[in-house]
């Protein structure tokens, strides 16, 4: 009989909705891994929670009334599943969200009492942060102690070959959207999730990841159109990694620059900040700007290229 594996799907997950916004949010703002709260985090959490429910909630009304991260990641998981299955027959794939179910706690509660030779934690973040896969991580190291042994750890895959080419076949795609006669001006603007500039002060290598990721994408499309990158999503008053998108826009715009292509570069889904941020907000600032083209990326989702690189990265974790 053949080895038996266990993959474990990472994400953030997102309210599956407008009721659960709050709850979602305070989960987030429990993560002591992004906000380092010396004292009482959970009253902290409960208190940025309720006060910003009502305008995330918002938001979220713009978007279809909850987010679609669970679903594509569900869509993600199944597609992963399949395409491994062609190499590894006895293969099962499970999600696992940090903040919004299934919880990690509650994947690990399923997987426990299940008899597998490996396993392989694979995170939907291509870039390691401790605000995210080491969050996840971590997590997962606190609920489910046992097996250790038969852990392998996907910390990043921002350079490989197959993700990058799946973005630019989003890239590609994108550019078409665009009138013929102004696609060689146009200025491909990359956006990542920023994170608290501390965070990169003490050492996390987050933001050089994303970089080279950039690098990757416009050295494969032998750099088509100028570039530039920038980060968005700042939260609280802490200083966060710059330039922020939304200045990005603007001096592009007084500069004279009048077609954009946003590349969400951090995120493997749509979810709000892609299509209420980049997509409602940011357009509406890009319009009163004097940007005449704004396009934005459609996430990974579907691409059967993505999925494909998230099986070569399993299989190599195996060591197969």
């Amino acid at each position: 009989m053949g080895e038996k594996y266990l993959i474990v799907l990472f994400n953030l997950g997102g309210p599956d909705s407008l009721d659960s916004v709050e709850p979602f949010l305070f989960n987030l703002f429990s993560d002591h891994h992004i906000f380092r709260i010396p004292f009482c985090q959970s009253l902290f959490a409960k208190m940025m929670s309720r006060f910003r429910a009502p305008k995330v909630s918002e938001r979220y009304k713009l978007i279809g009334g909850k987010s679609p991260i669970n679903e594509l990641t569900e869509l993600q998981r199944s597609m992963l599943e399949n395409e491994l299955k062609k190499t590894l027959p006895d293969v099962k794939v499970y999600s696992a969200m940090r903040y919004w179910r299934p919880t990690i706690k509650e994947t690990a509660d399923k997987i426990k009492n299940l008899l597998f030779d490996k396993i392989v934690l694979l995170p939907l973040y291509p870039h390691y942060s401790i605000t995210t896969t080491g969050s996840s991580f971590n997590e997962w190291k606190r609920v489910y102690s046992k097996d250790s042994e038969k852990f392998s750890y996907v910390n990043a895959y921002f350079d490989n070959p197959k993700y990058i080419l799946a973005l630019n076949e989003r890239i590609d795609e994108a550019v078409l959207r665009f009138p013929d006669n102004v696609q060689d001006d146009i200025r491909i603007v990359f956006s990542a999730h920023g994170v608290p500039e501390s965070i990169v002060k003490k050492g996390d290598p987050y933001t050089g990841q994303i970089e080279k990721t950039v690098e990757c994408v416009m050295k494969q499309r032998r750099f088509s159109h100028k570039h530039h990158l920038c980060y968005q999503s700042k939260v609280g008053p802490a200083k966060w990694v710059e330039p922020s998108t939304d200045k990005m826009i603007n001096e592009l715009a007084k500069q004279g620059v009048k077609h954009l292509l946003v590349v969400p570069v951090s995120f493997v889904s749509d979810h709000v900040e892609t299509l209420f941020e980049l997509d409602i907000e940011y357009r509406e600032l890009a319009e009163k700007a004097g940007i005449e083209n704004y396009i934005v990326m459609k996430g990974l989702n579907d691409s059967k290229v993505f999925i494909e690189a998230l099986s070569d990265i399993t299989i190599k974790a195996l060591k197969i």
